[in-house]
């Protein structure tokens, strides 16, 4: 049984409820850009990559930078204005963070979002250094790219084998996947439970709490082991 030290967590659709407003706004962005809209699941299943990628995703179409640079710069716009107040933490989030900082994991944030746009978060919950180490898509490889999951094991100075990734996406998945890392899917976000089954996760949760149960059970369960080859 691998034991785990580090947990990184995706941002969007696993910690916080803020799928729909990242729909809104690209439907938005798509209006005051005069593109057509793509459904919701569509825009649903781009949710983790870096931004330029998710809309280009979106548009293939697309084959000038200045007309990706415009879309996402009336997205960032649409975004801010409707997240002044930042999106709430899903049930349990908060309390189960509190309780792993206790247990004595090292904590990490993965995600597409931008380095500005998370820094903003963070500044307003006064969590500047509430996280071990966070990392943005603007600012290494995008997702499913495992890069940003190895600048964080370095960092961490932890062994991929004894981290795990949480997330709601199958490019979080994917990047667990290629670092060599176990992964916990998470049903209430961005993409279903038996969509991301295909990534093969350690863990299928639909409610954040069970995460703190596994874990906790997992402990447990090494503590009995030990106890009984000692014995």
């Amino acid at each position: 049984m691998r034991d785990y030290r580090l947990l990184i967590f995706d941002w969007d659709g696993t910690l916080v409820d803020s799928i729909g407003r990242i729909v809104t706004a690209m439907h938005q962005a798509a209006d005051r850009c005069g593109m057509p809209r793509r459904s919701d699941e569509a825009v649903k299943s781009i949710i983790g990559l870096a931004l330029p990628q998710a809309i280009t995703t979106l548009y293939p179409e697309l084959d000038e930078a200045a007309h990706v640079e415009r879309i996402q710069a009336s997205y960032s716009d649409c975004y801010v204005a409707m997240d002044q107040i930042p999106s709430a933490f899903f049930p349990d989030v908060e309390r189960s963070l509190a309780g792993f900082r206790e247990q004595g994991y090292q904590l990490a944030v993965a995600t597409g979002k931008s380095r500005r746009g998370l820094q903003r978060i963070l500044d307003t919950l006064g969590w500047q250094d509430y996280f071990d180490i966070t990392r943005c898509a603007d600012e290494t490889a995008s997702k499913p790219d495992p890069m940003m999951l190895q600048e964080i094991l370095d960092h961490c100075g932890v062994p991929a084998e004894q981290a795990l990734m949480v997330g709601d996406s199958s490019f979080d998945l994917l990047m667990a996947q290629r670092a060599g890392m176990d992964s916990v899917a998470v049903g209430y976000g961005a993409q279903t439970l038996s969509a991301l089954s295909a990534y093969q996760p350690k863990l299928s949760i639909d409610h954040f709490m069970q995460l703190n149960t596994w874990l906790s059970s997992r402990v447990a369960e090494t503590r009995t082991e030990e106890s009984e080859h000692v014995g």
